[in-house]
């Protein structure tokens, strides 16, 4: 008797979305509006430092996405109001057996408003096929500070990011005009990342930006406090002021390292942009 196994279809890709709004009352910062689609979403608005910064954690609760899934999340600050965004764990872009998976940020901070885009690092799995977006847009007098810290393979399991594709936008614009753009896209094993002119046989690269309106006058004191501040692996780094915005560069091979040498810098800079002490977000302990 001949009998065939039946057929599996592919698991459902996720097309997900998370809006998200905070607004001033009084002193308070209130997390306004918190709408979501899929497997993304913030629980509850949280208040670790006092009224005036409201803190969301991001969840995504299938912790990885896989060839196929799309994710949109957006935030608007608005005038006056500070929100801090961060993640619990680490990201993760899965082998895609062919479509593209994608993730967009949009993020807008209104007049007078501070955000904080505070990530947990993310992880690219060998055979990943992937694109990241994030588009920042800022008011004439509002703050940001963020950073991304991207893995490319699983370095402890000996992994490589050998398959696949990866592509990148950064674009953060100042009344709708850009103070920081940077694309770039590469294949497994491409050329480049082993060329000392990309990265340089590293695993681990990541970037943060700082902008404020008081960032000129401020430059040369916080260049000089930051230079003093190296990352605990000794990797390469960098640190420059460009015309309204602020820029730190990691590569290397260790992801804690460089999310402690941000969680330092952040420490220096959050006082300067904020104007608040850097009081660092419990969920980085768990």
């Amino acid at each position: 008797m001949n009998s065939r196994l039946p057929s599996v279809s592919p698991a459902p890709a996720w097309h997900a979305a998370l809006h998200l709004a905070f607004a001033r009352t009084g002193e308070r910062t209130v997390l306004r509006d918190n709408r979501h689609h899929g497997p993304l979403r913030v629980q509850k608005a949280l208040y670790p430092e006092g009224e005036g910064v409201c803190q969301a954690i991001v969840l995504h609760p299938p912790s990885g996405i896989a060839g196929g899934d799309h994710l949109l999340i957006s935030a608007t600050v608005g005038a006056g109001a500070h929100a801090q965004l961060t993640t619990p764990g680490a990201g993760k872009w899965y082998r895609s057996g062919g479509p593209e998976a994608s993730q967009r940020l949009e993020l807008t901070v209104e007049e007078g408003a501070a955000l904080e885009w505070l990530p947990q690092e993310t992880i690219v799995f060998d055979g990943a096929r992937a694109r990241m977006e994030t588009r920042v847009r800022l008011a004439a007098d509002s703050r940001f500070i963020g950073w991304d810290i991207l893995c490319l393979g699983r370095a402890a399991a000996g992994e490589r990011f050998e398959h696949g594709r990866f592509d990148l936008l950064c674009r953060v614009e100042r009344g709708g005009a850009p103070i920081w753009l940077e694309r770039g896209g590469f294949d497994g094993a491409d050329p480049m990342l082993a060329s000392p002119a990309g990265w340089a046989g590293h695993g681990v690269g990541g970037t943060l930006l700082c902008a404020f309106p008081d960032l000129p006058r401020q430059a040369a004191g916080l260049l000089e406090a930051l230079r003093a501040i190296a990352p605990g692996d000794g990797a390469s780094h960098g640190i420059t002021a460009l015309p309204g915005v602020l820029v730190a560069r990691y590569l290397g091979d260790n992801s804690e390292a460089a999310r402690l040498w941000f969680a330092r810098l952040w420490q220096t800079l959050r006082p300067a942009c904020c104007g608040r002490p850097a009081v660092p977000p419990r969920i980085w302990n768990t």
